[in-house]
């Protein structure tokens, strides 16, 4: 530390710094400058400029190597016509030269192999050219060539100028590649996405209808000539039933799943009451029959939500426990909280307890939990429940006690959801 100085305070000046320090002034505004989101052709024309006036140079071109590491394609030219030059061998003339040897190559125009090239330049009046490849992460990305009209000398600091500015226009060409490559795939992604949704709402859509028929004819069939037909027969009819209801109660929760994920959201104050009230009705024979306590709270807070979605959510998650909480369930308790940002919704019960390392997988698309063998059920209603938090900017997860103390789903979902 100079002057024995406890800290040192050096107000940022950018002329100043300029002046100070040329070189990291130009590597600064040119980092600055590819760091800018823009147009492709607008970035290598801009810095293509750039590079121009900082070192007075009158005209000049970049050339990136295609992915076949063979032919160089012009992407920026100033100061010189771009005919009959547009893709180049990457071993050919001046510009392979740079890229083979990987160097910077400054050579007068009258000393050029190529003499119908060097004739061309010199009658436009170019007396210097020179090569600057652009590397990155050791590999050649292009490169740039550079010609002016005036002798020039170019000392060390300036060569190695010239090749740190080429090192971040290869960055810059490798990020927009790396860019390009992962929109691609998010777009092929997306239409595979919208291609399976729209296939999954098809299925469901077009099962429905011969499925509710099929059911509905083998009750017939069952009610009426059940009494006739042979212990085998009468098998057949039921067995046909049971999987003409599961059938049916599939392409409800597909159904059900699909809208939760892509229906517009209507949102609108609702009241904690008017969602548990139908819900407590909706299972009050099956709670009466197994004596299962509702409980829920006394107050009855507002919150902003899409209704029928807030509904979905509470009929999955009651349902879940009535199916899983086995001989031990009780009791069913609906709890609501604010934690910060959110409003905290919860179902709880005192049956079979889930463990929370499970929690991930059930939420996943058709899983089920090794507790659910032998219970009717699609893997369809955890998940709808995500997608509904999700929609709603918050997040679903579980909370579990010690054995035998049941289990809790809660559900966050933001104050301000629409927004």
């Amino acid at each position: 530390m100079p002057d024995n100085r406890k800290y040192i305070s050096v107000k940022f000046s950018e002329p100043q710094f300029r002046e100070r320090n040329r070189a990291l002034s130009i590597l600064l505004e040119m980092s600055t400058f590819l760091s800018t989101s823009m147009d492709i052709k607008e970035i290598w024309d801009k810095a293509l400029l750039k590079v121009l006036e900082w070192f007075n140079l009158d005209a000049g071109r970049i050339y990136l190597m295609e992915d076949d590491g063979q032919l160089l394609t012009l992407t920026a030219y100033k100061g010189i016509e771009a005919e009959g030059l547009e893709k180049i061998k990457a071993g050919e003339g001046f510009s392979g030269k740079a890229v083979q040897t990987r160097s910077f190559i400054a050579q007068h125009v009258s000393e050029l192999e190529d003499k119908l090239r060097a004739e061309l330049l010199a009658g436009k009046g170019f007396k210097i050219i020179v090569c600057v490849p652009l590397i990155a992460m050791g590999e050649v990305m292009g490169v740039m060539n550079l010609a002016a009209r005036e002798i020039m000398e170019f000392d060390s600091n300036e060569i190695d100028l010239l090749l740190a500015l080429g090192n971040q226009l290869a960055v810059a060409a490798t990020n927009i590649r790396l860019y390009a490559d992962l929109k691609k795939k998010v777009n092929e992604l997306e239409i595979q996405k919208d291609a399976i949704e729209f296939f999954a709402y098809s299925i469901s859509h077009d099962l429905k209808s011969p499925a509710i028929g099929i059911y509905g004819l083998t009750r017939r069939l069952h009610k009426q000539y059940c009494e006739i037909l042979e212990d085998t027969g009468r098998l057949y009819c039921e067995q046909i039933l049971r999987a003409s209801e599961q059938i049916v109660r599939l392409v409800d929760r597909i159904n059900a799943y699909i809208m939760a994920k892509e229906a517009p959201l209507r949102f609108e104050e609702i009241r904690l009451k008017e969602i548990t009230e139908a819900i407590r009705n909706e299972f009050s024979e099956v709670l009466s029959r197994r004596n299962v306590r509702w409980s829920e709270p006394e107050s009855n807070p507002a919150f902003v939500a899409d209704k029928l979605c807030i509904t979905r959510m509470f009929r999955n998650l009651v349902d879940n426990a009535l199916k899983y909480g086995g001989q031990e369930l009780t009791e069913i308790r609906v709890g609501f909280k604010e934690e910060g940002d959110c409003h905290v919704i919860s179902i709880s019960d005192d049956g079979v307890a889930l463990e929370e390392k499970d929690s991930e997988k059930l939420f996943e698309l058709f899983h089920r939990h090794k507790t659910s063998k032998g219970i009717e059920g699609t893997g369809l209603g955890l998940a709808t429940v995500k997608e509904i938090a999700e929609r709603h900017q918050g997040r679903v997860w579980l909370e579990s006690g010690s054995e035998g103390e049941g289990t809790t789903f809660c559900v966050s979902i933001s104050k301000h959801p629409a927004s």
